[in-house]
């Protein structure tokens, strides 16, 4: 079954169909929620990476050789400590995590990429859930799966990745399955 377009601008509104609409504004908005989140992903790389002395001090930097995942998962007490306690330090858990932050920082700030960048992320952010268990001041909720929710958003909408950055032009060029 084909789709058909149905797109009118009304009053600020872009019309997809008979069900939804999207206000302007609101593609705006999510643009910016994008890029704020891909910044926030990629500062985290920058700064592992060379150590800023922001979470990372110069000492235990990357490129000093130091290894992104010992500090946090070797302090992991949940119960799923065993688990995240044994990737601590692995060269393979240390090279995904720093592609991950740098890959999703990328895709969330141009636009290029970015549901699959916002699907890396829940799923990096879910992980991260599952190393602070049990949660401390929420019995269920906590800032890692409420960012999950904020990137499976990003994911599920277009105007997220359309506005404010080049995933325009990457829907025309980009495989289908990279959209």
């Amino acid at each position: 079954m084909s789709t058909i377009d149905r797109s009118v601008e009304h009053d600020h509104a872009v019309v997809r169909d008979e069900k939804h609409f999207l206000p302007e504004i609101g593609g705006w908005m999510l643009g910016i929620m994008r890029i704020a989140f891909g910044f926030y992903f990629l500062w985290a790389f920058v700064d592992k990476m060379f150590g800023l002395g922001f979470a990372t001090p110069a000492e235990r930097a990357v490129v000093n050789g130091g290894s992104p995942t010992t500090g946090y998962l070797a302090g992991v007490e949940g119960p799923l400590a065993g688990m995240y306690n044994s990737w601590s330090g692995i060269a393979l858990f240390d090279w995904l995590f720093m592609i991950g932050l740098l890959g999703i920082g990328l895709t969330l700030i141009t636009g290029m990429g970015a549901r699959v960048g916002a699907l890396a992320g829940a799923l990096m952010y879910l992980f991260m859930y599952g190393a602070s268990l049990p949660t401390t001041t929420n019995p269920f909720l906590d800032d890692h799966l409420t960012g999950a929710i904020v990137m499976l958003v990003i994911a599920a909408i277009p105007a997220s990745w359309e506005y404010l950055g080049l995933g325009e032009m990457w829907k025309r060029i980009a495989p289908e399955w990279l959209r």
